[in-house]
């Protein structure tokens, strides 16, 4: 049963997360304090350096973790301490099991901005964990293919400049209406805190708005 308040996912900063459940699952981990070594899976969405932490990777990781990635960071990934046999390349998507978790891989990329081109094939995520689907975006504008998800709760980008701002990342929200939306990548390296208050505003009443980015 989906918890609307979220207590199983932690945001430690910027878009790095972590959901407890059947597994745990990090995606894009980032600045962590501690060296839980508790991954289950690991999603990476793209090679940029708020996104891609070998450092941070090694904090999460154990004799089981496997890690799954745009193809496209096959090479970067083989530097990585987790075996061949447990890495999971995909492209734009893709569906694959990873550790009895249905994963789908769906592309992010700006519209117009350069940073985050379509031709990369980098990618966001969509996984069904405990019967509820997690639609984690990566760093996108509000796409044809990201209006087309379906999901009981999205991580979105909020805070501009390299990707969706708050408002337009609410509009978003209000197409693929999710029962519950964290809002991320903002309050840190980019993004107001402040963003959140104006994104909120303008998600539907219907869609809870759970924030996890306080700055306090």
């Amino acid at each position: 049963m989906l918890d609307k308040e979220l207590k199983n996912v932690t945001v430690n900063t910027q878009s790095s997360i972590r959901v407890a459940g059947k597994k745990i699952v990090y995606f894009d981990p980032l600045k962590l304090e501690e060296n839980p070594q508790d991954a289950d899976i690991i999603f990476i969405t793209h090679d940029h350096y708020d996104h891609f932490s070998p450092e941070d990777i090694l904090k999460v990781v154990n004799s089981d973790t496997a890690i799954v990635f745009p193809k496209s960071m096959e090479k970067e990934i083989a530097k990585t301490a987790i075996p061949a046999e447990r890495q999971y390349a995909v492209r734009p998507g893709d569906q694959v099991s990873v550790c009895g978790i249905q994963t789908e891989a769906i592309a992010a990329y700006n519209v117009v901005k350069p940073f985050h081109p379509k031709w990369n094939a980098w990618v966001g995520y969509i996984i069904c964990m405990d019967g509820i689907r997690y639609y984690y975006s990566g760093d996108s504008d509000a796409t044809k293919e990201a209006k087309t998800v379906d999901c009981d709760v999205a991580f979105i980008p909020i805070g501009g400049t390299y990707t969706t701002n708050a408002r337009d990342a609410a509009e978003w929200v209000n197409t693929i209406k999710p029962a519950v939306v964290v809002p991320v990548h903002y309050g840190s390296i980019v993004g107001k805190i402040q963003d959140a208050d104006v994104f909120k505003e303008r998600v539907s009443d219907d869609i809870q708005v759970v924030t996890k980015i306080t700055g306090e």
